[in-house]
């Protein structure tokens, strides 16, 4: 699985490199060179400033939305609460090819500490309550918890195939996502035993969010090219959403402030789907660059960072026009590695605490990405070991955690 899956990821570098040209070029409905907002025919125009209705029919248990116009607003800068305020300000870096996780100094920009870890670590979780970073380690079919007090690892928990994990907004439930095994798995969220496993029969499922209510979450299927909508109570596949062409790879998943837009990046489509979580439909297509991978909303909920894993960039999409207002090309790589092109590759990371850095790894070219979010220049890059992946930028304000690297709502 790790071999065909680098062999994979290298072999669409390439290929994006030759022909990209083709995709902007052709009729399909991802054409948009110019960075604006391409709507699908029919489609609402984006929002405008208009009031925000209550959000009402939360799932039972879910802390209660404090800002109807921005579920986001927990999330300012110096808004730490519970265990966050005792975590000591580090980066974790899931070493994917080392089979390690590496801990970086955020004042200094220099690694602290290296350790061990299941093959194949993809990404870096907070829990729900603030309390555990989880390593999700794919192929070594296990957990290994980290201390944010003190960033040391504790004893690995057995978990079947965790390529990433979410938690449900009540915080009753981790959401194993088992990409091989192709399949959803609802573990209590504390000891991780398994209570329900669902099959969803979507390859490469692998990203998601949760709507504003909490109802329901939007999961991509990164080589079916689709969407899946599953209620969260009931636990049960409830919608598919086909983005138009098998080509397309959607990757991770992030929902506007107010709660109305999904956004959807897709690498080889080279933007950002929107779609509307409610109807469960495709409403528009935002170019950013090739391919377009993780998703981050600033610290002010202003705007939406997309990292362009295969154009070396980091497109910045303002929430309230939904279109594209800067790029921020990063500068090439000092040298080729593990057989990747020349540029840079930012994947996936977080934004710092106070909002004033973007941290991503460089995922074909063992380092991490440091930006100033202000200027969009480069600060500092990070020689870490191979194939760094889900970057988890901790502490970050919040009430709490829905996963992945780091949704704090």
């Amino acid at each position: 699985m790790l071999l065909r899956r680098w062999a994979v990821i290298i072999s669409t570098v390439v290929a994006l490199g030759v022909i990209s040209w083709v995709v902007v070029g052709d009729n399909h409905s991802h054409t948009n060179v110019g960075g604006q907002r391409r709507p699908k025919p029919g489609a609402a125009a984006p929002p405008t400033s208009v009031p925000c209705a209550p959000v009402t029919g939360q799932l039972t248990g879910m802390p209660p939305v404090l800002d109807p116009c921005n579920i986001y607003s927990a999330d300012a800068p110096g808004a730490l609460t519970g265990p966050a305020k005792k975590a000591e300000a580090l980066v974790y870096v899931p070493n994917g090819l080392s089979n390690t996780v590496s801990e970086i100094d955020p004042t200094t920009d220099k690694v602290i500490r290296t350790f061990k870890v299941g093959a194949l670590p993809q990404h870096v979780v907070p829990s729900w309550d603030l309390s555990t970073l989880w390593v999700t380690n794919d192929e070594g079919n296990s957990l290994t918890p980290i201390d944010p007090t003190t960033g040391l690892p504790g004893p690995s928990v057995p978990v079947e195939d965790p390529y990433n994990m979410y938690f449900t907004p009540d915080g009753r439930y981790a959401i194993v996502v088992a990409e091989a095994l192709d399949r959803l798995d609802f573990r209590d969220a504390r000891t991780m035993a398994l209570v329900h496993s669902l099959p969803v029969d979507c390859p490469g499922i692998d990203h998601m969010d949760f709507s504003a209510d909490g109802t329901y979450l939007i999961a991509s299927c990164e080589f079916a090219g689709e969407l899946l909508k599953v209620n969260v109570a009931t636990q049960a596949v409830v919608g598919r959403l086909s983005l138009g062409s098998n080509r397309d790879q959607p990757q991770d998943v992030k929902v506007s402030p107010d709660g109305k837009v999904f956004y959807v990046a897709d690498q080889v489509a080279g933007g950002v789907w929107e779609v509307d979580g409610a109807t469960f439909t495709e409403t528009g297509f935002l170019a950013t660059g090739a391919g377009a991978h993780g998703l981050y909303p600033s610290r002010d909920a202003r705007d939406l960072y997309v990292s362009n894993r295969h154009a070396g960039s980091i497109s910045v999409v303002d929430f309230s026009t939904r279109n594209v207002v800067a790029t921020w090309q990063l500068p090439a790589e000092p040298a080729a590695h593990l057989g990747a092109p020349l540029h840079a590759s930012p994947d996936m990371g977080g934004v710092s605490e106070d909002g004033k850095v973007l941290w991503l790894s460089g995922r074909y070219n063992s380092d991490v990405y440091a930006i100033d979010t202000t200027t969009g220049k480069l600060i500092a890059r990070i020689p870490v070991g191979n194939g760094p992946h889900g970057v988890c930028v901790w502490p970050q304000p919040g009430r709490y955690s829905l996963g992945h690297t780091g949704i704090l709502r």
